[in-house]
């Protein structure tokens, strides 16, 4: 016998078919705990939220519970990038060492900061190995990329830079504004939108966090021992989709959240998410965050097809700095969405043709062949498009 779960929140009429899917993932399809917002231009019309925020004590979901996003935290970070654009204090086709001159070593000296953020610069994986506290301490990871020459010829080839994505464009964002990347984003972005979404956790808020679960074990793991160093920073941290001995997921330890990791430690809840992306295409706060040369840059394919050092292509897009609209692995609402995924089954996006915002976070993670987020973004589409 199936348990009806307990759902909670608020859904406009309209959109019952994201309220039965987001149901439907508890009762069909190994749901633990988990939150789905939706603004559609400026307004919330999906607010869920639903099971158990850590399985450990019993402690329920509420309206309020955050989760470590893994990389929807990219998505923030090139909504930071694009802010500094509009600002005139970052030209994304200049070159990083504009305003990193130390990142020109070995090779690097012509690559623009827009290869940063479309995953072309070669630099997926640092050479030295790098202990916990060093990635943490930021500096070191900064020290360890000037040193670092490209895998690749930069430009040539695209491979998803896992986690030196976020040091790479955090880096740049921090020499513009003297601002770490998770600080800049609180004092710009997520302070005068009010959000529940913090990239580096403070300390009051460490108990409200949702405790991460492993994903099952993958039967037939993609491997390749770049991407593996990428991921794990050289042997620093267990990959963040993954448990240790003790069956502890990465990142439900309260240091790297505090820490801010730039690729992948953001928390937030899933409203947090979409009133962000809702408020870079919609009349959320004071007008669109973002201006119509900025979403128009943003949705422009700028790789595709075979990664170098990766798995198998699936058909993924990617924009500057954003997962674009990609089926079949990954698709949104359309050629106008930007967004980011997360490991274990996060999703955030804009779509700019309908003014949406969506969130989608969740605790229990999964693999290959996870459908959850994709079904309820179809169920958006089908209600948009009613």
């Amino acid at each position: 016998m199936v348990t009806q779960p307990q759902i909670h929140g608020d859904v406009d009429d309209r959109f019952g078919r994201v309220a039965d899917v987001f149901r439907d993932n508890f009762t069909s399809r190994g749901e633990v705990g988990a939150a789905v917002t939706v603004y559609v231009r400026g307004r919330k019309v999906v607010d869920l939220y639903g099971g158990v925020a850590d399985t450990r004590t019993g402690r329920p979901w509420s309206a309020h519970t955050p989760v470590v996003v893994f990389s929807c935290t990219k998505g923030i970070l090139a909504i930071c990038a694009y802010l500094l654009a509009q600002q005139g204090r970052l030209d994304l086709d200049a070159p990083v060492t504009r305003y990193w001159p130390e990142f020109g070593q070995h090779g690097k000296a012509d690559i623009p900061v827009r290869w940063l953020l479309t995953h072309q610069a070669g630099l997926p994986a640092v050479d030295r190995s790098l202990t916990l506290d060093e990635v943490l301490a930021w500096d070191p990871v900064i020290k360890a990329i000037e040193a670092q020459a490209p895998l690749w010829k930069p430009g040539t080839a695209h491979g998803y830079h896992s986690m030196t994505y976020g040091w790479l464009v955090g880096e740049v964002i921090h020499r513009i504004t003297g601002q770490l990347p998770g600080a800049f984003f609180a004092d710009t972005v997520a302070g005068p939108l009010g959000l529940h979404t913090w990239l580096g956790l403070p300390a009051a808020e460490s108990d409200t966090v949702a405790w991460g679960l492993a994903p099952p074990p993958d039967p037939d793991p993609f491997v390749d021992p770049v991407a593996e160093r990428g991921i794990t920073m050289g042997g620093a941290f267990a990959f963040p989709a993954d448990a240790d001995a003790d069956g502890l997921v990465s990142f439900n330890d309260d240091a790297i959240r505090a820490a801010g990791v730039p690729g992948a430690g953001a928390v937030s809840t899933a409203e947090g998410l979409a009133r962000l992306y809702a408020a870079c295409v919609s009349e959320l706060h004071r007008g669109p965050l973002l201006t119509a040369a900025s979403v128009d840059d943003a949705v422009v394919v700028r790789a595709r097809g075979q990664q170098r050092h990766g798995p198998p292509d699936t058909g993924q897009r990617w924009g500057t700095g954003f997962l674009l609209h990609s089926p079949p692995a990954r698709p949104l609402l359309g050629e106008r969405s930007f967004g980011h995924d997360g490991a274990g089954g996060n999703l955030a996006f804009a779509d700019a043709e309908h003014q949406v915002g969506f969130g989608y976070v969740v605790n229990q993670m999964r693999g290959m062949g996870d459908e959850r987020a994709n079904l309820l973004t179809a169920a958006v589409r089908a209600c948009l498009n009613d």
